[in-house]
């Protein structure tokens, strides 16, 4: 029976000890696939806009809780469907540029003379040409965040002027490292 006892203590010891991190992890890998999904519905909007030979518009429609991401390849501003789409929910969602600590220097670490313009999180459209180039040519950026736990930083969703996607990381202090 004492061994019993020693054994189920150690399990909980370790448990405690495990429990959070585990969850920090958890934690941060949906912040990372909330990301990813953002990416890629971006590129499946491009793909579509280069197989059509037509511009196509990737629109977000979201609000503090919900962020709805989807191909509008009729163009009506509405979600059909047939019509790709992308849902962030719960704690990952998008987030206004203004709260991102270190833009700048996520664009500097993009590149020389880089300057980012946010789409809106609420309102915003990407728009490819039949090319896959965005239109007009700038460097956009989305960040994707988790709201009830900001220590795990930030995610940002970069589409530059070719049309060609990358996917940065960013801890609360403004530092960025690219993840694809």
């Amino acid at each position: 029976m004492t061994e019993l006892l020693v054994v189920l203590f150690l399990i909980s010891a370790t448990s405690v000890i495990a429990l959070p991190n585990f969850i920090r992890m958890w934690r941060t890998s949906q912040l990372t696939n909330g990301a990813t999904q953002v990416a890629d519905i971006l590129k499946l909007s491009r793909f579509q806009a280069i197989r059509r030979n037509t511009a196509t518009v990737c629109r977000i429609s979201g609000s503090s809780t919900s962020t709805q991401i989807w191909a509008d390849t009729n163009g009506n501003g509405t979600v059909d469907s047939g019509e790709s789409l992308t849902v962030l929910s719960g704690n990952v969602n998008l987030v206004a540029a203004a709260s991102v600590p270190g833009t700048t220097s996520l664009a500097t670490a993009i590149g020389p003379n880089v300057v980012l313009v946010p789409v809106s999180t609420t309102t915003g459209s990407y728009t490819f040409d039949s090319r896959g180039a965005v239109t007009p040519a700038a460097v956009y950026v989305s960040y994707v965040t988790n709201a009830t736990v900001t220590t795990l930083g930030y995610r940002a969703v970069i589409v530059l002027p070719s049309g060609s996607m990358q996917v940065w990381s960013g801890d609360t202090s403004g530092n960025w490292t690219r993840l694809e």
